[in-house]
């Protein structure tokens, strides 16, 4: 009513459409009826279908059905008119968050409103980070409605949206009089024959991401591609097309394992011995796959090491989940249990953390949803934890690097034309701006 009344002060055209119900509307909604009503603009209640209006495609359809108290799913005449706003194929805005989502549990199969913008309040919702409701809530705006600082500090919530001034807080950097013994030691066990792609893009990323020094384990039919295409790393063989046994793991910082590595019986043994490791670890792709087909090494993982997998890894470890927000909170549950670190990939990268909180990212963009980006991450965040970050700020750290690197590929090149390189190659980029005072 209110932004009916303002659009009427701006000489916009408006009509008005209420759905009378037997509950009473708020002491607001009355006030601003009553303002309403003094206005010579079209006012029109609803009562059942035969009332809904024709809707022209070059209209705009402001939504303020329902907000964040919704609490049940759409029925009756308040499902139809939503089905009714959805065919009609004008643009609609919806008035902080689209009627029919709710905001902290899955709206998946219901009626809601195919929103192309959405103008919400302060901070984002948990919705607005879903894969499953991106067909609803089109653009989000922001709008801030100067909450107070002390409303921040003192409110407790399950999950924060990382963004740069926290990643700054994080990043720690170098002094003047340091050597490469300062930023670590770090361990890759990559690639296979026909898959030493992955392992190169993760050894490229890890150095690009500031660690002191990298020894690659691949095999021998992978060793002069790794040799050839990333020469600052140092190479140790171990089997022939594929890593077989290894030795001499104790001097690692950090160790990451996974790209490119293929799902061989072997590796089973293989991730054993990782586990015996002092070392910090990264378990990613195939790693991941190996340990979904041995689901009782799951929990010898040790404490506070870090999973990367994307929402099918994840299933396929963990069983399947019904839709995103059960997913999440088989993350944070998994996290805690395990006490582990789990970094569910996707547009909006969850980090679930042991201590029960989620931390999702604020970078990154379609253009990264290409072969090899995954394997990018995991030379990331191997590097960082080489370097002495701890699990937590490693996590949100590389996340934030990682899709902030994207973002500056998807910029000179396109979301279409970029590849996993083009992120590595960005890298420094992202350092570049996070590092600004």
């Amino acid at each position: 009513m209110a932004i009916a009344r303002l659009l009427l002060q701006k000489n916009y055209p408006v009509k008005v459409y209420i759905i009378e119900s037997d509950a009473e509307g708020s002491s607001d909604f009355k006030a601003n009826l009553e303002r309403f009503r003094s206005s010579t603009a079209q006012l029109h209640f609803i009562t059942s279908p035969k009332d809904f209006p024709v809707i022209k495609k070059n209209e705009i359809i402001i939504d303020a059905l329902f907000g964040t108290g919704l609490n049940k799913r759409l029925t009756g005449i308040y499902s139809k008119i939503v089905d009714h706003i959805n065919v009609s194929g004008a643009a609609v805005v919806s008035i902080d968050i689209p009627s029919g989502m709710f905001t902290d549990k899955s709206s998946s199969e219901f009626s809601v409103v195919r929103a192309r913008y959405t103008l919400s309040f302060q901070q984002y919702k948990l919705a607005f980070l879903l894969a499953e409701n991106e067909l609803y809530f089109g653009e989000v705006i922001i709008l801030d409605i100067h909450l107070t600082q002390k409303f921040y500090e003192e409110e407790t919530a399950s999950f924060e949206l990382t963004e740069l001034e926290q990643v700054k807080q994080i990043y720690v950097p170098r002094k003047v009089f340091s050597n490469k013994g300062n930023f670590g030691y770090a361990c890759l066990l990559v690639g296979s024959y026909g898959m030493m792609g992955a392992a190169v893009l993760s050894a490229k990323a890890c150095l690009r991401s500031g660690v002191g020094k990298l020894m690659c384990y691949v095999c021998a039919e992978g060793y002069n591609i790794m040799q050839v295409s990333v020469p600052e790393a140092m190479c140790t063989v171990s089997g022939k097309s594929f890593i077989k046994e290894v030795d001499g793991l104790k001097n690692f910082n950090a160790i990451g394992i996974g790209p490119g590595i293929g799902k061989h019986p072997s590796h089973k043994e293989l991730l054993q011995k990782i586990f015996k490791q002092d070392a910090m670890l990264v378990i990613d792709a195939d790693a991941l796959n190996i340990l979904s087909n041995y689901k009782y090494l799951i929990k010898s993982i040790p404490a506070n090491n870090i999973l990367t997998p994307h929402p099918k890894e994840f299933d396929r470890l963990f069983g399947k989940s019904k839709n995103d927000v059960d997913r999440i909170q088989a993350a944070l549950e998994k996290a805690k249990e395990l006490n582990i670190y789990i970094v569910l990939k996707g547009h909006r990268t969850l980090i679930a953390a042991p201590g029960g909180k989620g931390y999702f990212n604020s970078t990154g963009n379609a253009g990264m949803a290409t072969a090899g980006s995954g394997d990018v991450l995991t030379g990331i965040l191997t590097a960082l934890l080489a370097q002495g970050y701890a699990p937590l700020q490693a996590c949100v750290l590389s996340v934030y690097i990682h899709g902030l690197a994207g973002d500056y590929a998807a910029a000179s090149l396109s979301q279409e034309a970029m590849i996993a390189g083009d992120i590595i190659e960005n890298i420094g980029h992202a350092f570049i701006e996070i590092s600004q005072q």
